[in-house]
Order: C-alpha cells, then structure tokens, then sequence
C-alpha cells in the first residue's frame, strides 16, 4: 500500500486535517474534506485535502498577505556596494520554508505543495527572458507589513464629494459606505482588549459629564442661573447650530469627562464668563469611544478569504477616527463638518448595538481627558422641581468697603402653604387625563427617556481673564540671488 501511495500525483496526494498545524486551515479541511488516507502520515478515515486544494489556499493567502522579495539590490543598495564595499543578500525566507511555516505542515508536504504552484505558473517565454518562477526554489517572499487601504481612502473621497455636492438627506451612497464601514462594530478590540463600545452611568466609572456655557453679560448669565437646565444644557432644537457631531436644528449635548476640558473647549474670549455644571447620567448609555479605534486591531488566519477585507477596515477606521478629531478652522465648519454629521447620524439611529453617543479626544486638553456628544435621544435632562409660583433672585455681589464683592448665589421663594376646607363646588366639565401623564402643548412634548440630572451645587462661574496660547515657532528663511543668464 506504502508504494501505491507513492505512485500518486504530487497535486492528488491527500493530507489530513491532522497533519496542518494552523487552526483556521485544519479546521476548514475538517468541515470540507473528503475522507482517506494521509499520503504523509498513513492515517486511516480522515477528512482530508488533495495538495493541489492546498496550494490554491497557500497561493491566495500568499497574495494577500506577502510578498516576493527582489532578486537584484535596489538602486541605493547598489550605491553602497560600490561606494562602501557593503555586502548585500536577498531579503526574505525560501517559499518552501514559507509554506510550511504559514500553514504549519512538514517540509516535505510543503515542498510539493511548491512544486504544484511552480507547474502551475511555469513560463517558457519568461524563463527564457531570465525572470524568476514565483514558486522557484530560489524565490523569496517576507510578510507585508501593512495593508493597503487605498480602496477604502478612495470610498471616502466619494463618500464627502457625495454629501457636500449630490444629496445629504436621502443618500443611498452615502448610507451604504458608512452601514459596511461600521458593520459588526460591537466584535472590535483595541489594544489590551480595551472595548471599542464602553457603558457609562451610575455607579459605573463614568457616571457624569461636564458641560460649559460662555456669557459675555450679567442679564444672560443671571438667566442662566436662573433656569440652568435651560441655559447650560442642550439647547432646544431651533436654537441648535451646526456642531462637529450635530446639524442645524438636532440638539445634543456636548460635554466632557472633566470641568476644565468642558471650559476649554467652548474657547471663551478673554473677559466673558463661563458656566461650569456638572450632570449625572441617570441611566445607562452605550459610548462609542473614538480614540479606542485608535488602536484598534484584528485576530485572525491569513487562510480566512475575510481576513485581509477586517484588515483593511481596521486601518480605515484607526485613519478615520484620528480625522473626526481634527480640528475644523473657523469658516470651514459648514462643509468641515459634514462627515462628522453623516457618521453621528448614522450611529445614533443604525448602529448595532444601538448607540447614544460617543466619546474622542479633546484637541484643547491633555491625555486621558475626553470630550462626549450625547445623541438627541440620550440628552434629556431632568427638569428641577421648584413649585408653582416660585420666585428666583439671583445675586452676583454684594457691597463691601472696598466695592462690590463677587458673590454668586441663587435663591428661591416659594409659595407659603395654606390648608383650607375642601372646595365643594361643582366644577363643571372636566378633561380626563390619564393617571401619572401630564398636559403638554406640542412644542412641550417630549417622549425621550431622561438621560440627565444637573447637580445645581456643582454650577461654578469662571472669569476669563486672560489665555495661554501653545504653539510651535518655525523661522522663515528668506534669500536674494542674481537671475542667471539662459546664454
């Protein structure tokens, strides 16, 4: 039997599932082969690959994920040969050594799973011409190291060419890049295992943000001590401007994880003042966290035909995420901002699992400090409960022997409580509403979940009184030479 097996086809020889090392590729023979003997190792009913079956997975694996080193030095390593008498030898492993190594198999199955290929791209003309057969003995390949994402680049091109000149509203195009780009988001890791998604809420270690608000007057700034939650927070939606992750018109609530990168970040001019609050997250909200795709990374086997396509998408997504974070100059926000705006769009209403906003790094702040945009549909904040009929003073200073002393302070008189007999006079037609709803107007109306809860204690105001600016000198060269003469 030993020798019929011998007299076999080097493309028709069997090989067991067994005798692969590499999970992926073990695991596809078990679940597609077909059952024999192991030409290499005599095993008896096992599932099982034909050699050529494996050199079509060899070689596409090959394609995709090394490459075939030059045979000739380049032309600076020339120059060293000639210059400093340097040595040169090709770069890379033997392809035989390759195989076996990759797919994790014997150097002999190896070597005829190269010689397979070899026949297979065997050229008269070219081998003539003294071009090197791929799968030649002599050749040798070293492991790309990093993919090629141009496909992707050019995709996005489109995408923003798309939403700034052919249609924002009912892009097909538009939805289609995005919906493939972030597919099966939740599955993705970063370094150290650090989740792409993180939650925040209470008792986690995120259980609130910060918010900031400038006013360049007393009366606004009394306002807004006066009613915060509609001054500091969100603004309703026909007072919502153009933001990096919101459009005309869609509030959200733009944040940060600390007070100071709240108040950097709205950019105060120097003698405005800004209001600092702190809001508690009532519930639990799902963040995606930006700078986490930063360092994002793939697990996978170079026989998976999806591998290189994850790969690809991996180093989009960590060149996209550094571009979300950009700074957009003053003047450029309308059109600046309009991937930002189509992605936030799209990840508050399509992501999977359902997003209620996202987390990314502060350009104006230090490591480890982000900021956070809450979607429209997780910036609910709790109204404050005052009674009817209260009256709110607010006190900015008060008067001292040398001026006036800063003093911020709020206070609120209430109605007094007076009991009284039970009215029982008919009073007529009564509208039924339901038990535990209230009577809203239609621009009163709100059906989102209260996601927000402002701390009132926590309100601070912060004076500008002057700003630190960082920069980075460069010197300007500048030279004078006489025209020469073309004669």
């Amino acid at each position: 039997m030993i020798t019929e097996r011998k007299d076999v086809a080097t493309k028709e020889r069997p090989l067991c599932s067994d005798c692969v090392g590499e999970s992926f590729l073990r695991e596809k023979i078990r679940a597609r082969g077909a059952a024999g003997v192991c030409f290499y190792c005599y095993g008896e009913d096992r599932l099982t690959f034909s050699i050529e079956q494996l050199a079509d997975e060899i070689e596409h694996a090959l394609e995709e994920h090394y490459y075939r080193t030059s045979t000739e030095p380049s032309g600076y390593e020339y120059m060293r040969i000639n210059e400093f008498g340097d040595d040169w030898e090709r770069k890379g492993y033997p392809i035989a050594d390759v195989i076996a190594d990759c797919a994790e198999i014997t150097a002999d199955s190896a070597e005829d799973i190269r010689s397979v290929l070899f026949d297979r791209h065997d050229d008269f003309e070219l081998a003539t011409m003294g071009e090197e057969n791929p799968f030649d003995e002599e050749a040798q390949y070293e492991e790309t190291e990093d993919v090629d994402d141009a496909e992707s680049q050019a995709g996005w091109a489109h995408f923003e060419k798309s939403l700034k000149t052919e249609g924002r509203y009912f892009n097909r195009s538009a939805e289609a890049t995005l919906a493939s780009l972030f597919e099966g988001l939740a599955e993705h890791k970063a370094a150290e295992g650090r989740p792409i998604i993180v939650e925040a809420g209470p008792a986690m270690p995120m259980d609130a943000v910060y918010r900031a608000r400038v006013f360049q007057s007393d009366e606004k700034l009394e306002e807004a001590l006066k009613n915060p939650i509609k001054e500091v927070g969100p603004p309703p939606s026909l007072a919502a401007a153009n933001g990096r992750m919101n459009a005309h018109g869609i509030a959200v609530f733009y944040g940060a994880t600390d007070p100071v990168i709240a108040l950097v970040e709205v950019r105060p001019p120097v003698g405005s003042k800004v209001v600092v609050g702190k809001f508690e997250l009532i519930r639990v909200v799902r963040l995606l966290d930006i700078e986490a795709l930063q360092s994002l990374y793939v697990e996978g086997s170079i026989f998976d035909r999806d591998y290189l396509h994850r790969l690809e998408r991996a180093k989009f997504l960590r060149w996209l995420s550094e571009q979300m974070t950009l700074p957009v100059m003053p003047g450029d926000e309308p059109f600046g901002y309009l991937a930002t705006q189509a992605i936030a769009d799209f990840l508050a209403t399509e992501a999977s699992p359902p997003l209620d906003g996202i987390l990314y790094p502060s350009v104006q702040g230090t490591e480890a400090k982000l900021n956070v945009v809450l979607f429209h549909k997780a910036s609910r904040v709790e109204a404050l409960k005052t009674p009817e009929g209260t009256e709110i003073s607010v006190y900015i200073s008060y008067p001292a022997d040398e001026g006036d002393e800063i003093d911020y302070s709020v206070s609120e008189e209430v109605p007094a409580v007076i009991s009284s007999a039970p009215d029982t006079t008919d009073p007529g037609p009564v509208l039924f509403i339901p038990a535990g709803l209230k009577a809203f107007t239609p621009e009163e109306y709100d059906s989102r979940d209260v996601t927000l809860k402002l701390d009132v204690s926590s309100l601070e105001v912060h004076h500008v009184t002057g700003l630190t600016i960082k920069t980075e000198p460069h010197s300007v060269s500048r030279h004078r030479f006489e025209k020469r003469s073309d004669f």
